[in-house]
């Protein structure tokens, strides 16, 4: 676990109350629009347990899973896990090592894919760990199969004044690192059109650790508060099958980038998660040229 003995356990539910009180919000809110839109779809809910060998609590977590007439799918996951990571998995993970394998991890992780293909796609994640350290990581960005630039200006401007609240270098930092993060090597394109990513944001002392979940915690406010917008702005847009055929090509090279090179897809299959919670952020339909 954490070097610090100020962190451990009682952090770790703290941050799992969080983030289970902020998937509430952003379900009721998902929900909100659907019924703006004439339609009765809500999450459906479903717990799964995790097993580990050895290990009698090594937690599990809550799928929800909405599929509507806005919102084609859209998952938002919580889960708690404890256990210990498998030794050729555990060199890769900040902390950890063979010998020292265990872990905890808490976390939300959310991916819309919208019916209209004017509606951007998005993907969020925030989460904590503990292994030899413990630390924060996540962030949001914005997925469009059709941008616009406006849209891509005010969701950047959300997750800039989420940074600077907290440090004016963080912006700069976690914008890039999600550009760099969100590229797709063998196609040579960008996912989407950015956000912010994060990872390793260390808790060395309570302190560190209150300072960082307040970071993390405007994370999923800004969140909430500028996706919602974006959507109302955009679903009732008219669109050609060209603009549907772009959204399935489009939706083809976020499967790929999510199968292939995506940190949270690779933890949960290593760490025994659940195999439909963790794949939730597949699109319902894709093509491939």
């Amino acid at each position: 676990m954490s070097d610090s003995a100020e962190i451990g356990e009682g952090h770790t539910q703290k941050a799992k109350a969080w983030f289970e009180g902020l998937r509430d919000r952003i379900c009721a809110a998902f929900e909100e629009i659907e019924r703006e839109a004439g339609s009765d779809a809500s999450f459906e809910y479903t717990p799964w347990e995790r097993t580990e060998e050895g290990h009698e609590d090594p937690g599990g977590g809550v799928q929800g899973l909405m599929k509507g007439e806005v919102f084609e799918k859209v998952g938002v996951n919580v889960s708690t896990v404890r256990g210990n990571f498998p030794r050729e998995f555990a060199a890769s993970v900040n902390g950890a090592d063979p010998d020292n394998p265990g872990f905890t991890a808490t976390g939300i992780s959310l991916v819309a894919h919208m019916r209209n293909p004017h509606v951007p796609a998005v993907h969020m994640n925030t989460r904590f760990l503990t292994t030899g350290k413990a630390w924060f990581g996540g962030g949001a960005d914005l997925n469009p199969p059709i941008p616009y630039e406006e849209d891509t200006e005010a969701f950047h401007a959300a997750m800039r004044a989420a940074c600077a609240a907290h440090n004016p270098t963080y912006y700069e930092r976690y914008r890039k690192w999600a550009d760099e993060y969100f590229y797709i090597p063998h196609r040579e394109v960008h996912r989407g059109v950015g956000g912010i990513f994060y990872d390793h944001l260390e808790c060395e002392d309570d302190a560190s650790w209150q300072r960082n979940f307040a970071f993390t915690q405007d994370v999923g406010r800004a969140f909430l508060d500028i996706f919602p917008k974006l959507v109302r702005k955009r679903m009732e847009s008219g669109f050609t099958p060209a603009d549907e055929a772009r959204q399935l090509e489009y939706r083809g090279r976020y499967a790929e980038f999510n199968l292939v090179y995506d940190r949270g897809t690779i933890f949960g299959l290593k760490t025994g998660g659940n195999i439909d919670a963790i794949l939730m952020s597949l699109p319902p339909r894709a093509t491939w040229s």
